[in-house]
């Protein structure tokens, strides 16, 4: 089982205040030979018509003294995740969770914004302290 990233039940609280439903925490995806976890899985009910959303959610610290080698590491697993979530569940879209702190600080940089943009990098975006929903960036 994987550990819990720093920010685990402030992104699971945002997200509940934000009208979603955790569905799964963690979020397992198994694929013939691999077991891979996200940190939550989470849906909401849309109208009647429009049936329902379903998200992954991994939740990212950037913690280290390197953005980059953060980056790498945080991409390549979002990567990897969206890839097996696209065979398995099609319908869930996988979003990277942030800090408003890290959004301000890290990802207005141009480096990081080519990234992002580039590899269609969902983001959403917290308030760690009032443990709610700032921002979808998708």
């Amino acid at each position: 089982m994987p550990r819990f990233d720093k920010y685990h039940e402030a992104v699971k609280n945002a997200l509940v205040k934000d009208g979603w439903t955790i569905t799964d925490d963690p979020l397992t995806l198994e694929f013939e030979d691999v077991f891979l976890y996200t940190d939550l899985g989470a849906e909401r009910a849309l109208a009647a018509e429009k049936g329902t959303q379903k998200i992954a959610v991994e939740i990212k610290v950037f913690g280290n003294r390197s953005l980059f080698n953060d980056l790498e590491k945080a991409v390549g697993q979002y990567q990897i995740y969206r890839i097996f979530l696209e065979k398995l569940e099609p319908e869930r879209v996988v979003f990277m969770a942030i800090s408003e702190e890290i959004f301000q600080k890290s990802f207005q940089r141009p480096s990081v914004k080519i990234v992002t943009a580039g590899l269609n990098i969902k983001l959403l975006v917290f308030n760690k302290e009032r443990e709610e929903v700032v921002k979808w960036i998708s």
